[in-house]
Parts: C-alpha cells; sequence; structure tokens
C-alpha cells in the first residue's frame, strides 16, 4: 500500500532500473563528467504545471512553457494509475507528488473544460482518472490520500524522505550513498553565471534552472 520512503522515488519499482543509474553514474565518474543519477527532478515548475494543468493560472503557463500550445495529449496528466506506472519504471521519471493532492480535489476535474486533445488511442483527455478505490470521486481520493499521510507508517518513516529531499543526504557522499543525485543544474549555487559569456547558452541555461530545476 505505502511506497518505502527511505528511499529516493528512481530506485523503487524494478531493481534493474536502480542498476542503471547507479551504472550511469559511473560512467560519468570514468569520464570524468560531473555525475549524476537522474538526469531530471523530483520537484519543478514543470513538474507543477504537469499535475495543475487543469487549473489557471498553471494552464495558461503549461501553454507558455510548451511555445504557445499544449503539450502532446500523451505526455499530460491523465491518470493516477499511468504516472505512478511512469515514476516506477522509467529512470527520467522521478516527479514526487505535489501538496495539492493532500487537499485540492479540483486539481483533479476538468471544470474549465480546458482543451487537453486526445492520446494516440484516440481518447479525449479531461478530469485525471483516479484508481478504482476513490470510487470516481476527487473528494474521496483526497481524502485517502490524506488519511495515508497521517498514518501511523507515514509518521514513522517520513523523517528518512525528509533526510533525501531536505536534509543531508541531498548532496555529497550521503546522497551518493543513498542514490539521490540530481542533474548538476538543479542544485544552488552550481552555476557561475559570469563564466557564461555566449547569450544562447546563458539562456538555455536559465531556463532549464527556472522551468526543470
Amino acid at each position: 500500500v505505502y511506497r518505502d520512503l527511505r528511499q529516493p522515488i528512481g530506485t523503487l519499482g524494478d531493481a534493474s532500473r536502480t542498476q542503471e543509474v547507479i551504472e550511469r553514474y559511473a560512467s560519468m565518474v570514468e569520464m570524468e563528467m560531473e555525475p549524476f543519477h537522474y538526469g531530471s527532478h523530483y520537484s519543478s515548475a514543470g513538474v507543477v504545471l504537469y499535475y495543475l494543468i487543469r487549473l489557471e493560472p498553471f494552464t495558461s503557463f503549461a501553454i507558455l512553457l510548451q511555445g504557445g500550445k499544449f503539450d502532446h495529449a500523451d505526455r499530460m496528466f491523465d491518470s493516477i494509475a499511468q504516472t505512478w506506472t511512469g515514476c516506477m519504471k522509467s529512470t527520467s521519471d522521478v516527479k514526487e507528488m505535489i501538496p495539492e493532492f493532500y487537499y485540492l480535489p479540483e486539481a483533479l476535474v476538468n471544470n474549465n473544460a480546458v482543451p487537453l486533445g486526445a492520446t494516440q488511442g484516440g481518447r479525449q483527455l479531461d478530469d485525471v482518472v483516479l484508481p478504482p478505490w476513490a470510487e470516481d470521486s476527487p473528494v474521496r481520493f483526497v481524502q485517502i490520500m490524506r488519511e495515508a499521510l497521517e498514518s501511523d507508517y507515514v509518521s514513522a518513516t517520513l523523517d528518512e524522505w525528509v533526510d533525501l529531499v531536505f536534509g543531508y543526504k541531498q548532496r555529497g557522499l550521503a546522497a551518493e550513498e543513498a542514490v539521490n543525485v540530481f542533474h548538476p543544474l538543479t542544485y544552488e549555487g552550481n552555476v557561475d553565471f559570469e563564466k557564461l559569456t555566449d547569450e544562447v547558452e546563458r539562456r538555455s541555461v536559465i531556463s532549464q534552472i527556472d522551468n526543470f530545476g
């Protein structure tokens, strides 16, 4: 029922996935590159827009991020199960949930009739598809999520997750041992902007940090 809060999201699921990111890290060390396990981040502006695309002002910002149009429907937030599966299988998808899952059922409903498009399979995106236990009720989904967050299990292990996200396992040897190292641009102070003399490169780095760092 519960995920293992002692591990970063990128090491959950198939063991081969964890092995893949560890090997990539080791390969980067050998090539004398600044190593990381994950090229994306567990939380960013892009992640927030992904989850909240059905609500303004996030709808407008999501369109802006994609250059004036919506992303392809197959890549948009459509289903809780589909999103969870992606986070369990893909080494490039390590996003965490956002606070709104625990208090804002409106984020799961397309009350604004946002034209999200159709998948390649022909299904029109609308409200978020919920797990069977939610009984098609966003309110029930949020209620159960909150109950899970306040459970004894989470209370007993949440400090482990805090260490990964906010604490000593964010950087350095502890992060490496926990398989919790992210792309260098996601860390504060890692970029010396004074050395970025090429304007195109500078804008590219700033855009990546703003939206995905």
